[in-house]
C-alpha cells in the first residue's frame, strides 16, 4: 500500500476522530488518573480512541495496532505494517482547557514511519507527511529552521532539560525556552519552522511521537535519541531514550554542547 494511500486514510480518520474528542472538549469531559501513576485520561481519549481504531483497522485489516489508550495488539509484531496512534496528545492542557492538544496517527514499516499526521481540532492545524513526499501544514510546504546557533535559540522543551548536569561543562545555552503540552505539536512546530528545536531527556512514548519525527525530516532536519541515534518505531518497548529534533546544523550543535 502506497504511504500517500495511508496518508489519505489517516488524514480522514484524523479529522473524525478530532470532531469526537472536540465535542467532548467543548460539553466538558469526565477526566481520572491511570493506574500505576501513569497520567490522566478523559472520555474524550477513549472516544477518540475506539473512533480511529475502528475506521483505521476497518480500512487496513492486515496492519497491527499500537495505541497508548488500551493493550498493545502482540499480533503487531508480524504485521508488515503497524499503526501508532496517540489519540489525544496533551491530556493535561485538554483537562485545564488549553487548545493545543492533537491527535498523532502514524503507519510504521519496518520499524521507520512512512506516514504521519498530527491534527489539532480546536486551531484546525492539520500537520501531514509521506516518506519521500514532503510535509505540509494545512496543505503548504513545511521548512525546518537551521540558521540559528543554540545560544539564542527558540527551544520547546521542559525546565529540567536545561539542568547544568545536561550540558559539558554546566555551562547551560541561553535559549528561548517556551513548552506546549503535545510532544506531537512540538515536533509539528520544529517541522514548521516556527521553533528552532525540540529537547526531551525523559524516554517518551513511540505513539507521542511518531508522526512528529517523520514531519521532521521531510521538513529537511533532523531527529534521533537523546543518544543521537536514528529512532526505530513498533519495537516490543514502546519507549524511546529521550528526543532531539532540530536543523541539521543545530542537532550537531545540541550533541556537541551536551554532557
Amino acid at each position: 500500500m502506497p504511504a500517500t494511500d495511508d496518508l489519505a486514510l489517516l488524514i480522514d480518520a484524523a479529522r473524525a476522530a478530532g470532531a469526537i474528542a472536540r465535542a467532548h472538549f467543548e460539553r466538558g469531559a469526565k477526566a481520572w488518573n491511570k493506574p500505576d501513576a501513569a497520567g490522566p485520561v478523559t472520555e474524550a481519549d477513549l472516544a477518540a480512541n475506539e473512533a480511529l481504531h475502528g475506521q483505521l483497522t476497518a480500512a487496513r485489516p492486515g496492519y497491527g495496532w499500537l495505541s497508548e489508550e488500551g493493550p498493545a495488539d502482540p499480533a503487531r509484531h508480524d504485521a508488515a505494517r503497524t499503526f501508532v496512534v496517540d489519540p489525544l496528545d496533551g491530556t493535561r492542557g485538554f483537562i485545564e482547557g488549553d487548545h493545543s492538544w492533537a491527535q498523532s496517527l502514524a503507519v510504521v514499516e519496518d520499524g521507520r514511519v512512512t506516514a504521519g499526521v498530527i491534527y489539532l481540532p480546536m486551531r484546525d492545524k492539520l500537520f501531514a507527511a509521506a516518506r519521500g513526499r514532503g510535509a505540509t501544514l494545512n496543505g503548504e510546504p513545511l521548512r525546518v529552521r537551521d540558521d540559528q546557533g543554540l545560544d539564542g535559540a527558540a527551544v520547546l522543551a521542559s525546565k529540567r532539560n536545561f539542568e547544568p548536569y545536561v550540558w559539558r561543562d554546566a555551562r547551560v545555552p541561553d535559549v528561548r525556552r517556551q513548552f506546549r503540552s503535545s510532544l506531537a505539536y512540538r515536533l509539528g512546530l520544529v517541522a514548521a519552522g516556527r521553533y528552532d528545536a525540540m529537547l526531551r531527556q525523559r524516554p517518551v512514548w513511540e505513539w507521542d511521537v511518531a508522526a512528529g519525527s517523520l514531519l521532521v525530516e521531510e521538513a529537511g532536519g533532523r531527529i534521533t535519541d537523546r543518544a543521537g541515534k536514528a529512532l526505530r518505531f513498533a519495537n516490543p518497548d514502546p519507549r524511546l531514550p529521550g528526543l532531539v529534533a532540530a536543523g541539521p546544523a543545530l542537532h550537531a550543535e545540541i550533541f556537541a554542547r551536551f554532557a
